[in-house]
């Protein structure tokens, strides 16, 4: 990769794995003694070694990459953040995930990406996200490797049901293709950003296919709102086996971790989410 750049972080708080691999993104693949990374029409591969974190792309995408990775934000506070609430549960995830960040990822791509999400297994999402990209996105080559980017909306939206049926969407094929033609017709996914939390997300759930989590995933993942709290099963395993809780409805647990936790709430849930699903792994 003679012709790319190479940026160098300390690793303390700056995890490859961990971050690719916590739920927030779907679009890596193993590669070498790391990953590659592809967002919008980008790519980059990323790897840990010794104690540093190393991002190789394109000099053009050098600042598109630092903001991904969100780089200049300082993790160790968030991490003694979590420490302070001294609440068991949270001090050990928060340790264990120190290295996890949350990435800055397009907003469209992650609205696109979490509705092909839902009542989905990881393996599959990814599965039928490449086959969206490799069908309909434009091809690049990184360092003579081929890669597809994410579609356009005005792509996606020509093509027919069967197609999204076909690349194993299911039910979601309604909604990814009822999404692509509203964006045609002149819904700006990025205009969301100027609202407020509440507001983006009372706005995503009037989109056709888009429940609370989705918006919350969309809003943590897509938009940085780290006032968010997605609650999946293992969210609720933790909600219940740590927190002594009662509530049945996710909406619900959602915002009791979010008044309870506020402006850290999304970081804390990766936390968690990390630490539940990589003990559940090792049973």
């Amino acid at each position: 990769m003679n012709e790319m750049i190479k940026i160098q972080y300390p690793s303390q708080y700056f995890n490859i794995k961990d971050t690719l691999e916590c739920g927030q993104t779907f679009r890596f693949t193993p590669y070498n003694q790391g990953y590659l990374v592809f967002s919008r029409d980008k790519c980059a591969y990323c790897y840990n070694q010794g104690d540093s974190a190393f991002i190789q792309t394109n000099p053009q995408d050098k600042e598109y990459f630092t903001n991904f990775f969100d780089v200049d934000r300082d993790y160790s506070k968030i991490v003694k953040s979590a420490l302070d609430e001294r609440v068991e549960i949270l001090s050990i995830s928060a340790t264990l995930g120190k290295g996890i960040r949350i990435l800055n990822q397009d907003a469209e791509e992650m609205l696109f990406s979490f509705i092909i999400s839902q009542n989905n297994n990881i393996p599959r999402i990814k599965k039928s996200i490449e086959k969206l990209c490799q069908a309909l996105g434009e091809k690049h080559t990184f360092d003579e490797i081929e890669y597809y980017a994410f579609p356009t909306a005005q792509k996606m939206a020509k093509e027919p049901l069967e197609f999204y049926r076909q690349i194993g969407l299911g039910y979601r094929a309604e909604y990814i293709k009822a999404l692509a033609q509203k964006i045609v017709d002149g819904f700006d996914v990025y205009s969301l950003a100027n609202l407020s939390t509440l507001e983006l997300k009372k706005q995503l759930v009037s989109l056709y296919g888009v429940g609370p989590k989705v918006a919350d995933c969309v809003s943590l993942f897509g938009f940085h709102r780290s006032d968010s709290f997605p609650v999946d099963t293992w969210i609720d395993k933790v909600y219940r086996e740590h927190f002594n809780g009662s509530l049945n409805d996710r909406s619900k647990i959602s915002q009791w971790f979010t008044d309870k936790f506020k402006d850290n709430s999304g970081y804390f849930q990766q936390y968690l989410f990390y630490y539940k699903r990589s003990l559940e792994k090792q049973k």
